[in-house]
């Protein structure tokens, strides 16, 4: 009997396959107790483990190539880090065995990052890789890791780790679904790198049988269960459908009848620019410069190593729209030299813009770079910051921008509720509004990114997070500025048609992304879009906001149905 399961959809694209499972993660290891005498050779047992773990994920990301190689060369990085082996080292002192030692001391460093915000949170299933790879190497097992399979496959797992990811065969694994994880793990970015669909945050996942048919909708997030004959002809049919839409369209992003959209994208550096390109992009819409001062949390990255980095991106766009984020840290982004470490609630703090205003140097120095980088360029370079709650903060910022002497279109992101309320006032100082839909759901509705259960209330399809998305389009219209969003719904091929009945004027989104929502563009009128955002506010929960979209978009609204029935 077919059951239906929901997650979160993270991939695009439609696969029916049998299920089969990860190899199981190394357990807690026994407490082991071990005399003085063997100490030190209990020591160099697991710095030889953890240089192999390193060496092995460095391997790997040779192989794997592009933004794989980063994320598997920053695990190997965890498997060496200095803090965490003296603490692997001070444990086997006390009397632990090598095995147990790395579990305790990895389990006090993940809680450190489970409770340093969404950014570092992140990171948790990379640490607990790097971990059970080294006990696997400690005790003699096989590491954890893909199920050996000749046939193709839907791979089901509590978490998937990079070096998993990294290496999938599209050939052989179809596509994926797991218990933990969410849209801004690694695995969801790697997963929509490589082009498999997947589907994350599913209670229960790792419960189904191994062998078990499953139809994995990696848009919707739904898994289908035993799906009967006529559940599969109708995915196969829409998956169908989708793959020949993808096939036609291409382009500059516009609906149907000629309304543009520009289809822009979400970047962390250079190393992100080829798919960008690849996929089309008409532009940037999110460059978050946080990569460059993320890489060194004791001090800022020099002015000379800020404009190469910075002007690899614009070599890239020319004569192309690059929007460009200054600095947002704090909160889920500290830096030691530049964030405090002792505020009670870091979301509510000093972060963002409020960060750079309190440190006018770095935020210059960033300015005067972005300015260096952009010159003889014919880049159409606009700068934002984030996290701008009233006019005050805009004017300081467009005023900042002119003492740098940046020459740049100015603008602010719209995550906090006021900014949304107020959009309007922001306008008569900057030139832009760009949405940043994750942390405006966060504050909207008081419900941390980071705890699961209260997901329903981070979802983009909740009206109240539409009722603000238009108050802030609205005002943009009004001014006659553009108003574009960044945030992960975007990158949502139903949602991105009601952002543009919103008034939307463009969106950004990872470039895996950009096709499916061109198509979906591509398919629909303004007016069809204009009907299914008004729908969407119309509901009540973002379920059924989701449901009258879709139901609004195809022009089959049973309400309309029965009244010409009636007449």
């Amino acid at each position: 009997m077919e059951t239906t399961f929901r997650g979160v959809g993270v991939s695009h694209g439609v696969v029916i396959g049998t299920v089969r499972h990860m190899g199981t993660a190394v357990l807690q290891p026994p407490d082991r107790r071990i005399p003085p005498e063997a100490m030190r050779g209990e020591q160099g047992r697991a710095r030889r483990a953890a240089d192999v773990v390193a060496a092995d994920l460095t391997a790997r990301g040779a192989l794997a190539g592009g933004e794989a190689q980063a994320v598997l060369e920053a695990q190997a990085l965890m498997a060496q880090d200095p803090e965490l082996m003296a603490e692997v080292e001070r444990r086997i002192g006390g009397g632990s065995c090598a095995e147990r030692a790395v579990f305790d001391a990895f389990a006090a460093y993940r809680a450190l990052l489970a409770k340093a915000g969404e950014y570092l949170a992140g990171r948790v299933a990379d640490l607990d890789d790097v971990r059970d790879r080294v006990i696997a190497r400690l005790l003699g097992v096989p590491m954890p890791g893909l199920p050996d399979s000749k046939e193709p496959y839907v791979l089901l797992a509590r978490d998937l780790a990079p070096a998993d990811t990294a290496l999938l065969d599209p050939a052989l694994v179809l596509g994926f679904v797991t218990e933990q994880g969410g849209p801004t793990s690694h695995s969801a970015i790697l997963a929509r790198a490589l082009g498999v669909p997947a589907v994350v945050a599913l209670p229960g996942a790792t419960g189904v049988a191994e062998g078990t048919v499953v139809a994995v909708d990696g848009s919707t997030g739904e898994v289908f269960l035993e799906p009967d004959a006529r559940k599969r002809a109708e995915l196969e049919r829409q998956a169908a459908a989708h793959e020949a839409a993808l096939a036609s369209a291409s382009g500059p992003g516009a609906t149907v009848d000629g309304h543009r959209v520009p289809l822009l994208a979400n970047i962390g550096g250079p190393a992100d620019v080829p798919a960008a390109v690849a996929a089309g992009v008409e532009g940037v819409g999110l460059f978050r410069t946080e990569f460059l001062f993320l890489d060194d949390n004791k001090q800022a990255p020099s002015e000379e190593r800020q404009v190469e980095a910075y002007r690899q991106v614009f070599e890239a766009f020319p004569e192309g729209r690059v929007v460009v984020r200054v600095l947002d840290a704090g909160a889920d982004k500290p830096l030691d030299f530049l964030t405090p470490a002792d505020e009670p609630n870091p979301a509510l703090g000093v972060r963002g813009l409020r960060t750079l205003l309190d440190h006018p140097d770095v935020l210059q120095s960033q300015l005067r770079a972005l300015a260096a980088a952009a010159a003889g360029l014919p880049v159409q370079l606009e700068v934002m910051a984030p996290m701008v709650a009233d006019r005050a903060d805009a004017k300081a910022f467009v005023e900042a921008c002119r003492q740098a002497g940046l020459r740049a279109k100015t603008g602010a992101m719209v995550e906090i509720p006021s900014a949304a309320l107020r959009a309007r006032s922001l306008l008569q100082d900057v030139e832009f509004l760009s949405l940043g839909t994750n942390d405006l759901a966060q504050y909207t509705f008081a419900a941390d990114r980071q705890v699961g259960a209260l997901a329903r209330l981070q979802d983009p399809w909740q009206p109240a997070l539409l009722d603000l998305v238009a108050a802030a389009a609205d005002a943009a219209n009004a001014e006659g500025k553009s108003c574009g969003v960044c945030g992960e719904a975007a990158a949502d091929p139903l949602l991105a048609c009601v952002l543009t009945g919103l008034g939307v004027t463009s969106l950004s989104m990872g470039a895996a992304s950009l096709p499916y929502v061109r198509a979906e563009l591509a398919r629909r009128t303004l007016a069809q879009c204009r009907r299914a955002a008004a729908a969407a506010r119309a509901a009540d929960t973002a379920e059924e906001a989701r449901t009258a979209a879709r139901t609004a978009i195809s022009g089959t609204d049973e309400r309309v149905r029965a009244a010409a029935g009636r007449r």
